[in-house]
């Protein structure tokens, strides 16, 4: 089993200039938790919606609207991101996948080959093939009832 077996295609990512404001747009439109961060086709870095939450301004601060709309403006994602983050190949094998994930107690790594963002993969695509695996083994207790 291969990285490229598992890994999401069709990655959302955002430019190194786009700022905390296009971050947090696409955090509340979709699911993502992380986002590949590009400087045209190559990859730069990743940031989560936990980053750019921690570097917003905290609404119960004494900032005002106008001066926390000029810090989501204005602030460029490549100030909060991850960079040079932990990737992966195509054709490593899943477990490589998987132990990184947990032993660098990350969330995703983006797949990258000939310098190029082909894809990501998640703990939860790794979840995902944790149920099928326990599927198949038959390793699958009755589900709990509603009354538990």
């Amino acid at each position: 089993m291969l990285v490229s077996d598992f890994m999401t295609t069709e990655v959302t990512s955002l430019q190194e200039n786009d700022t905390l404001l296009d971050a947090a747009m696409v955090f509340v439109r979709s699911q993502f938790r992380h986002l590949p961060v590009l400087r045209d086709k190559k990859l730069v870095g990743i940031i989560s919606e936990r980053d750019v939450k921690q570097f917003a301004p905290s609404l119960l601060s004494r900032t005002t609207a106008e001066e926390y709309n000029q810090i989501m403006e204005t602030t460029p994602i490549s100030r909060v991101m991850i960079k040079n983050p932990v990737t992966l190949r195509p054709d490593q094998p899943i477990f490589e996948a998987a132990n990184l994930l947990y032993s660098k107690r990350i969330g995703c790594m983006p797949v990258v080959e000939n310098d190029e963002l082909v894809g990501i993969i998640t703990t939860t695509d790794l979840v995902g093939l944790l149920i099928r695996i326990l599927s198949e083994k038959g390793a699958v207790g009755e589900a709990p009832s509603a009354a538990s």
